[in-house]
């Protein structure tokens, strides 16, 4: 376990209340916490997403009446995330999957 944070770095999106219930705030705020500390989240929290990148990753954050996901990136110096959205569907959205790419790819060009 590491003794320092890993700071979190937002590319897109963010964890209010509303549109997220105070319970899925809180739920979603304790996963990133876990993540800083070099906690490894594995199912159902979390599922890797190789189709954005090496390193990529969703947290599965289910609210009252939303299934909402995270899209991050663990590097070792930071965990980047590059969207936030409400589930709609069973697969990601293909936007949703571009984007992220694309957020990621700018971030590592600074």
């Amino acid at each position: 376990m590491r003794t320092e944070h890993r700071p979190l770095i937002w590319l897109r999106g963010e964890v209010k209340t509303p549109p997220f219930s105070k319970d899925a705030r809180i739920e979603a705020g304790s996963l990133l916490r876990d993540l800083q500390e070099g906690m490894k989240l594995s199912l159902p929290h979390s599922r890797p997403m190789p189709s954005i990148g090496r390193r990529c990753h969703e947290l599965r954050i289910t609210d009252k009446n939303s299934i909402w996901r995270i899209i991050y990136r663990i590097d070792t110096d930071a965990i980047v995330i590059a969207e936030v959205f409400k589930k709609k569907t069973q697969q990601t959205p293909k936007q949703v999957i571009d984007d992220s790419k694309r957020r990621l790819k700018l971030y590592d060009q600074i």
